[in-house]
């Protein structure tokens, strides 16, 4: 069964959302603040959040980019705030989509709907063939460890190939330098390190058409790195 988590500090919004929700047969987990709905996520897993972005303790903003380190389910922010800036800067953080209170619970439902077949589709569609993966130009085959772009090979070493991969796999996901060391080394990371820098550096030398304005590899000023 489809299971959403709603993360709102007004228990009011979170119980209306909530029996909207099941009416249509969908499972719902509620937390009142970011802390809380951190905490679910390591121990339940669902298929969308539905995020407030006005909290105490940690706002929508801030548990958006820590969400996204790890996972890439969808995420609709609801927020009091109509401003195009604040909608832009919510949908930076890691978004997918974003509603301002007051909402039509109709139409949160419809997003919520949408959403969901985007990302069930999405994934259906990537595990037909995981062992190529292409993003826009760039093609890495996971088999032979190849790396094209626009159908030109490209030769990394072994270290660079697996950060790629990672990033790849991760596609929207922003990883920190931590996780992506942790994860291709696997040792404990070293915060003096410059390892992953020096890697991402050379990759982006041999995959961007101009290194100093990226299309692949995106820095994430203060969180790390994403594809």
């Amino acid at each position: 069964m489809t299971s959403i988590l709603i993360v709102d500090d007004d228990i009011a919004i979170r119980n209306l959302i909530s029996v909207y929700l099941e009416n249509e047969g969908i499972q719902t987990q509620k937390a009142e603040d970011a802390i809380e709905a951190i905490k679910m996520l390591d121990k339940n897993e669902f298929d969308l959040i539905i995020l407030d972005i006005m909290m105490p303790k940690m706002d929508g903003i801030q548990a958006c980019l820590k969400i996204r380190e790890e996972r890439n389910m969808p995420i609709i922010m609801l927020s009091a705030k109509t401003e195009d800036m604040d909608k832009i800067q919510g949908l930076a953080s890691g978004a997918d989509d974003y509603l301002s209170k007051p909402f039509n619970p109709l139409e949160l439902i419809a997003r919520v709907k949408s959403q969901l077949r985007r990302y069930k589709k999405c994934n259906t569609d990537s595990s037909i063939n995981k062992t190529v993966i292409e993003i826009g130009d760039l093609a890495i085959n996971t088999d032979t460890h190849q790396v094209s772009v626009q159908r030109k090979e490209v030769r990394l070493t072994p270290k660079e190939f697996d950060i790629l991969e990672l990033l790849a796999r991760n596609k929207g996901i922003v990883l920190s330098i931590e996780k992506i060391y942790e994860a291709v080394w696997k040792e404990d990371f070293f915060k003096s390190d410059s390892t992953v820098m020096v890697h991402i550096t050379n990759i982006r030398d041999k995959i961007e058409v101009n290194p100093k304005h990226p299309i692949y590899i995106k820095t994430i000023w203060g969180v790390g790195y994403k594809i």
